[in-house]
């Protein structure tokens, strides 16, 4: 039911109870009074019939009853001192031993004291509602009765008037109550549809120009509103500053409820837990394969807290860290160091290498010094030793000038500066540096004309020429052949060079651009070698955003392919 209908139906009952209430009041004061003015009447007709019967006999008074009640309409009774009723008009003289005796009426007991009794009561002898009224008689009482009809007809007209008013009232009250009802329901009405409109998130409706209190909550409401949308909008953008923040992360992030499922989660956890972009996620308990891993989710979710737990999953090492939330569920956060892992290995292996290739040279070195304090060998043997030495040190010093070399081009510190360079007479100056004895292996270039000159750092192309020729001098036998070969690739010049050596078995041709990697480690420590010339070959490559790859066969040689970006400008 709508408020105008409910205040419309209350208007209703009001007026309604109203006029119901007045109908009874007016039947009461009316009965009250019509009735009073009857037994004032009466009291008069009483005592004129007192006066009438006096002196008369019991006949003579029935016949008087019965002739005066024909001419007024009332029923008369005499009844004497003791209560036996002497005549009565209603009823024949030979009748009057069936009444019952009367001196225990009201109104006759007042009338037997010498006052004027009445009563208003269901006759007995007759069965009607009639008013009596009794006076005091020389013999007794003589007393008057009456139905009061025309009292009961004056108090239906009266009522008829009170309904009849009373239904114009409800009327007039339900047009007026209607009106009054729909102009107070009608902006209670906009304030519901305000304020729906403000749940829905929607622009409220508001006419703020009342000065009652309906106007006060329109504008209450109004401030409710703009309060409400500005809290909104900065949860909006606090919500979206945290998912930006989250989806940034390089650590994956997860949150579950307190059953488990799984209800928001960033894309480094999708990666890391190798999830499509749309994949549904499965429960937080069923994540991970690792037992210890399970078991720190179940702890999260039962209250407790992880804090750098190891775990493996999918080959990846993961620190995965936690704690529950205060409503139940838990959050924690995965933090991929695999990377770490292998970038801390490696570390710990370059020590070891270091130290290692170190370690031989200056074993040499001290122990020849040793025993040149301590004996006086002749000139000639001195000669030796010293000669070992200084080798041993210009190993060394090749070492340090290949790791800093190589930690200087790792760090970023430096950068090529390409210009054009002519390949075949740098290739043939680097060939003769690092050949040895002329003749002991045939060394030949082939560049194809629209290669001939390539744009790079000249001193970067140098020491990637020195590195690869060098290890091609040294692993080829004596009357092998070593080639520089170039050409265009699409996007870039291709340089190749190829020797006939000792060759490199499958296994180990994915690694020997690593640091410190060799294939047989005791020969290249006896012909000199660093395990460095590769690596720096890589990185110095990779700063002029080429590539590098390496082909060979066991015992029939090895190819190093370099590819170099032709540059802007390049013909």
């Amino acid at each position: 039911m709508t408020l105008t209908r409910k205040l419309l139906a209350s208007y209703l009952v009001l007026v309604a109870a109203a006029g119901g209430t007045l109908v009874v009041a007016a039947d009461r004061s009316l009965r009250q009074r019509l009735t009073a003015e009857a037994a004032v009447e009466m009291t008069r007709e009483a005592w004129t019939l007192a006066d009438a019967a006096r002196g008369r006999g019991d006949l003579a008074l029935d016949s008087l009853a019965h002739r005066l009640s024909t001419e007024t309409g009332r029923r008369l009774t005499f009844i004497d001192r003791g209560g036996v009723v002497i005549a009565d008009s209603d009823f024949p003289h030979g009748g009057l031993g069936q009444l019952e005796n009367h001196a225990t009426r009201p109104e006759v007991r007042e009338a037997l004291a010498g006052r004027v009794g009445s009563d208003l009561r269901r006759s007995t002898s007759t069965g009607r509602w009639e008013l009596k009224v009794a006076v005091p008689w020389e013999r007794g009482v003589a007393r008057v009765s009456s139905p009061l009809p025309q009292v009961d007809a004056v108090i239906r007209e009266a009522q008829g008037a009170v309904w009849l008013g009373a239904a114009i009232a409800a009327v007039v009250g339900a047009l007026l109550a209607f009106g009054f009802s729909a102009s107070v329901a009608r902006p209670l009405v906009r304030m519901r549809d305000a304020a729906q409109a403000i749940a829905r998130g929607e622009s409220p409706a508001l006419d703020l120009r009342g000065r009652d209190e309906v106007g006060d909550l329109a504008r209450a409401l109004r401030t409710v509103d703009e309060n409400l949308s500005r809290r909104l909008r900065e949860l909006d953008r606090e919500r979206s500053e945290m998912a930006a923040l989250i989806a940034a992360m390089v650590e994956g992030v997860v949150a579950c409820d307190a059953h488990g499922t799984v209800t928001a989660l960033n894309p480094a956890a999708r990666r890391l837990l190798v999830l499509g972009p749309d994949a549904p996620a499965p429960s937080a308990l069923e994540l991970f394969r690792h037992r210890a891993a399970r078991e720190a989710v179940e702890s999260m979710l039962a209250g407790g807290t992880t804090a750098g737990l190891e775990v493996e999953h999918d080959g990846r090492t993961i620190l995965l860290s936690g704690q529950a939330l205060p409503g139940g569920g838990a959050v924690f956060a995965m933090h991929d160091v695999t990377d770490l892992k292998r970038l801390e290995t490696v570390r710990r292996d370059f020590v070891a290498n270091v130290s290692h290739e170190l370690k031989t040279p200056l074993t040499v070195v001290r122990g020849y010094a040793e025993t040149l304090l301590k004996d006086d060998p002749a000139a000639e043997v001195r000669r030796g030793f010293l000669q070992v030495m200084l080798d041993n040190a210009r190993r060394m010093q090749h070492l340090i000038d290949d790791l800093l070399d190589l930690s200087r081009i790792e760090s970023g510190a430096w950068h090529p500066e390409p210009q054009p360079v002519a390949l075949a007479p740098l290739a043939a100056d680097v060939w003769q540096a690092v050949s040895g004895e002329a003749g002991r292996l045939t060394f030949r270039t082939a560049t194809a004309p629209d290669a001939a000159t390539i744009l790079a750092d000249p001193e970067a192309l140098r020491q990637i020429l020195t590195n690869v020729l060098d290890n091609a001098a040294r692993y080829t036998a004596p009357g092998g052949r070593v080639e520089v070969r170039a050409g265009r690739e699409d996007g870039g010049v291709r340089i190749e060079i190829s020797d006939t050596g000792v060759g490199i078995a499958g296994e180990h041709l994915a690694r020997i651009f690593e640091r410190f990697y060799r294939v047989d480690p005791a020969r290249s420590r006896e012909l000199g070698g660093t395990g460095l010339g590769l690596a720096i070959v890589k990185h110095l490559v990779e700063a002029h955003g080429g590539r590098v790859e390496a082909e060979s066969v066991l015992g029939a040689g090895t190819t190093i392919r370099l590819v170099l970006p032709l540059g802007p400008g390049t013909a």
